[in-house]
C-alpha cells in the first residue's frame, strides 16, 4: 500500500505533534479544574461509591445491585469506579476536583488516540488537524470537563478501533504491545458499557474483511489465518474476563446479564421530557432525525467541511491504497447512529451518548481538509486554503473562551449559535448552571450574614456544593411544585422550563435575585422567596381548610404574579368551595404566564365539562394531547365527551392512548364502556382485561 504524500512533513513536523499534544494536556487540566458538577456525575459517583462497598466487604453490600429507578448496575462504569477507589485509598476531600481533572485526562487520551489514528494512516500533517479540530470543539472540550462516562467510552472506542484495524490489516505477525493495548482497551470500553460488545463484533467482521481481501488477491495462507483467528479469540476473551472485573452485576450471570445489559442500555427504560424543534417531545418519540440534526446543529461547521472535503477528495483515498481503512472508519461512524435510529431507540441529551463516534468522525473531518491542503495550489492560494480553517473555527473558540464553564453548550451557526437555541432545543441539560449559581449564593450569604439556618431547594441536588455550610440544608424540587415547599432560596435551571416561556421571555422570573448566563442565555436563576403564603396556603389547601387557603393565595399573588403554580391551587381552592366562575378566570391568568401549563388545561377541562361547556373542554383536553402525548387522563375524560356519534374517534382515542401505555387501566375500562350497548361481548373481553390489571 503505498502512503498518501504528507507535503506538511517536515524535518521536526513530529515534535510539533508532541509539543502541541503536551499544550493541549495543560490545558485541558487546567480548564477542568472550576468545571461544574453535573447530574449525572453525581448518580454514577453514588454509584461508584456502593460499587466501592461491594468490593469492600467481599460482595456482602449488595447495594450496587438495588438501583430500580437509575438503573445504574446495567452500567460498569469502571472509570468512576477506578476514579473513587482512588479517592478512597487516598483520602482525597475534593471528588469532584479529581473527578474532573481524571476526565481531563480521559479526554486528552482520546484525543491522543485519534490523532495517532490518523498519523498511521496519512502522517503527522493530518494528525496535527486532528489536535486542532478537537481543540475548536466545543461539544467535546465541555464533556471531557466533567463526564466520566461518555468520554472514557469513547477512548476506548476509537483505540480499540485503531489497534483492531494495526493489527488486522498488518500482513506481519502482530507487535505483542498491540495484542496487549487491544485487549485492554476492548476490555476498557465493555467495562464503561454493554455498548462496547460491538467491538468484539467489529473484531471478527473486519478479520473477516481482511483475510476475503487476501484470498481474493491469492495471498491467503491458512496456516497464518488460522493462527491469527486463534489469537484473536484469545485477545476477546481476556478482554471480557476483565471488562467485567469491576462490574457487580456483570460478575453475577457475566454472559447473561452482560447482553441484557445492552439490550437495556440500547432500549433505556426512563423516557424524559426533550425540547426538540420548539416543543417539548418525549424522548421515545424524537423523529428519526433527532441524532443526526442535534450533531449537525452542534458540531463545529469547520469540521462538518472537512467531512464533505473528504468526500471531495474521495478519488484521491481510493488511490491512497487505504481505502478500506477509511471505510471502515465511516463505517464506525454511521452504523452505530443508524442502529439507534432503525432500532428506534429511546434518545435524549442531544448526542451524548454518542460521543464516541466523534473522534473517527474528526478523523474524517481531518483527513478532508489534509486533502484540500495538499492538493497542487499556488503560494497565495495555499496561504488563503490554511486560512480557511482558521476562519471558521473563530465561531467556537469565541464560544469556549467566553463560557469555558459551559463549552458542552455549543451551537453552531446553523442553530444561529446558543441565543437561536434558546427555546428551540436542549441547551443545560446537565443542570452545570447550579454549580455557579450555589457559589453566588454562597458569597451573597456569607455577605449578608445569612448563612445559618437557610433552606435552599434545587432542580437539581446541590448538597456537595453547600458541603461547608452546616446552615444550609438543600433539597430537591421541581420548579412548577416550589409553591408547594418551604424554602428561603431557591435554584432553577432552564431545564424542563415550556419552550413557549423560554423564547417568551418569561423566565426567568422577572424578580430574579440572581441569574446565570451563557453567552447570554439564562441557563439557571436564584429566586429569593418574599413570601411564604403561598406555601402556607397549599398546607390549607391540604388541610381541607379551602377558604383559609384561598385568602393565604390571594395574597401571595399580590407580591408573586409570576408562578402558574399558585393560580392553580388559587383555583383548586375555589372551586372547592363552589366559585367554578372565578376559579375558570384564576386558571386563565396562569395561561398566559405558561400557555402550555398542563395541570391547568386539564382543570381548565374538567371545570368547562363540568358546567356543560362540551366544546369548550374538548378544546383544553385537546391542546392537553398535543402539549404531552402522555397525559394519559386527558385521552379519557376527551373520549367521554364524545356521545354516541363520536364513538369510532373515541375508540380511536383511546386506543392511541394505549398503545403507548397498554396498562392504563382507565383507558381500557373506557373503551369497554363504548361497546356496552352495540357489542357487550367485546365490552366485557376488556373488563376482563381491565381486571388483571391492579
Amino acid at each position: 500500500m503505498t502512503e498518501i504524500p504528507d507535503r506538511m512533513r517536515g524535518k521536526g513536523i513530529k515534535y510539533i505533534f508532541w509539543a502541541f499534544s503536551l499544550l493541549l494536556l495543560i490545558i485541558m487540566v487546567f480548564l477542568s479544574r472550576d468545571a461544574a458538577v453535573s447530574c449525572d456525575e453525581v448518580l454514577h459517583y453514588n454509584q461508584s461509591e456502593e460499587v466501592y462497598r461491594f468490593f469492600a466487604t467481599g460482595g456482602a453490600d449488595l447495594s450496587a445491585l438495588d438501583t430500580p429507578n437509575s438503573h445504574l448496575k446495567y452500567y460498569g462504569q469502571s472509570f468512576d469506579n477506578i476514579t473513587t477507589f482512588i479517592i478512597k485509598w487516598l483520602g482525597i476531600d475534593d471528588i469532584y476536583t479529581i473527578r474532573h481533572y481524571m476526565s481531563a485526562i480521559a479526554g486528552w487520551l482520546t484525543v491522543i488516540a485519534a490523532a495517532l489514528f490518523a498519523v498511521w494512516l496519512s502522517g503527522y500533517g493530518t494528525g496535527i488537524i486532528v489536535l486542532f479540530l478537537f481543540v475548536v470543539s466545543p461539544v467535546f472540550m465541555g464533556h471531557a470537563q466533567n463526564n466520566l462516562k461518555d468520554v472514557p467510552f469513547a477512548l476506548g472506542y476509537i483505540s480499540s478501533l485503531f489497534l483492531i484495524l494495526k493489527i488486522v490489516f498488518t500482513t506481519g505477525k502482530p507487535k505483542p504491545l498491540e495484542i496487549v493495548l487491544l485487549a485492554v482497551s476492548m476490555a476498557f470500553a465493555l467495562s464503561i458499557r454493554a455498548g462496547g460488545l460491538l467491538l468484539f463484533c467489529y473484531l471478527f467482521l473486519f478479520f473477516c474483511v481482511a483475510e476475503l481481501l487476501l484470498f481474493l488477491r491469492g495471498n491467503f495462507d491458512p496456516g497464518r489465518s488460522a493462527f491469527r483467528l486463534v489469537l484473536l479469540i484469545m485477545v476477546s476473551g481476556a478482554a471480557y474476563f476483565l471488562g467485567i472485573l469491576l462490574w457487580p452485576y456483570a460478575l453475577e450471570d457475566p454472559l447473561r446479564n452482560v447482553t441484557g445489559s445492552l439490550h437495556v442500555m440500547s432500549h433505556f427504560p426512563d423516557t424524559f421530557r426533550q425540547i426538540f424543534e420548539g416543543r417539548a417531545e418525549w424522548s421515545d418519540f424524537m423523529p428519526w432525525y433527532y441524532l443526526p440534526k442535534s450533531m449537525a446543529l452542534t458540531i463545529p461547521v469547520v469540521v462538518l467541511t472537512g467531512c464533505l472535503l473528504f468526500f471531495v477528495f474521495s478519488g484521491k483515498i481510493i488511490d491512497s491504497g487505504k481505502s478500506l481503512q477509511y471505510g471502515i472508519l465511516l463505517f464506525a461512524v454511521i452504523f452505530p447512529l443508524a442502529y439507534a435510529i432503525l432500532g428506534r431507540s429511546n434518545l435524549y441529551s442531544s448526542w451524548r451518548q454518542f460521543l464516541f463516534v466523534y473522534p473517527p468522525l474528526v478523523i474524517i473531518s481531518a483527513t478532508g481538509i489534509s486533502f484540500l491542503i495538499r492538493s497542487p495550489w499556488k503560494r497565495y492560494q495555499r496561504a488563503l486554503i490554511l486560512i480557511f480553517p482558521v476562519l471558521l473555527a473563530i465561531h467556537p473558540v469565541k464560544f469556549m473562551y467566553q463560557n469555558h464553564r459551559y463549552c458542552y453548550l455549543y451551537y453552531n451557526q446553523l442553530a444561529r449559535g446558543l441565543k437561536g437555541a434558546l427555546g428551540n432545543y436542549e441547551t443545560d441539560y446537565y443542570y452545570l448552571g447550579q454549580t455557579e449559581a450555589a457559589e453566588w449564593l454562597t458569597g451573597y450569604l456569607e455577605m449578608t450574614g445569612n448563612a445559618g439556618n437557610v433552606k435552599v431547594g434545587a432542580t437539581y441536588s446541590v448538597s456537595w456544593q453547600f458541603r461547608n455550610h452546616p446552615g444550609i440544608s438543600t433539597f430537591y424540587m421541581r420548579n412548577e411544585d416550589r409553591s408547594q415547599y418551604d424554602w428561603d432560596y431557591a435554584i432553577i435551571t432552564n431545564r424542563y422550563i415550556p419552550p413557549a416561556m423560554l423564547k417568551g421571555r418569561k423566565w426567568p422570573p422577572r424578580d430574579a435575585l440572581h441569574v446565570v448566563y451563557a453567552d447570554s442565555v439564562p441557563i439557571c436563576a436564584i429566586l429569593k422567596r418574599g413570601t411564604r403564603d403561598d406555601f402556607r396556603g397549599c398546607e390549607a389547601l391540604g388541610r381541607g381548610d379551602f377558604k383559609l387557603a384561598s385568602d393565604y393565595f390571594a395574597a401571595a399573588l399580590k407580591e408573586n404574579n409570576e408562578d402558574e403554580m399558585i393560580f392553580f391551587n388559587f383555583a383548586a381552592a375555589l372551586s372547592k368551595q363552589g366559585f367554578n366562575d372565578r376559579a375558570d378566570s384564576v386558571l386563565k391568568e396562569a395561561l398566559k404566564i405558561n400557555p402550555v401549563s398542563e395541570p391547568v388545561l386539564m382543570y381548565l377541562g374538567n371545570i368547562a365539562s363540568a358546567s356543560g361547556r362540551t366544546e369548550e373542554a374538548k378544546s383544553y383536553y385537546e391542546r392537553l394531547i398535543a402539549v404531552n402525548r402522555k397525559y394519559f387522563e386527558a385521552y379519557v375524560r376527551l373520549a367521554g365527551l364524545m356521545g354516541r356519534e363520536g364513538r369510532i374517534r373515541a375508540r380511536r382515542l383511546l386506543r392511541e392512548c394505549l398503545d403507548i401505555n397498554p396498562g392504563y387501566k382507565p383507558a381500557i375500562v373506557a373503551l369497554a364502556d363504548t361497546y356496552r350497548e352495540s357489542d357487550p361481548g367485546i365490552a366485557r373481553k376488556y373488563d376482563e382485561l381491565a381486571d388483571k390489571i391492579k
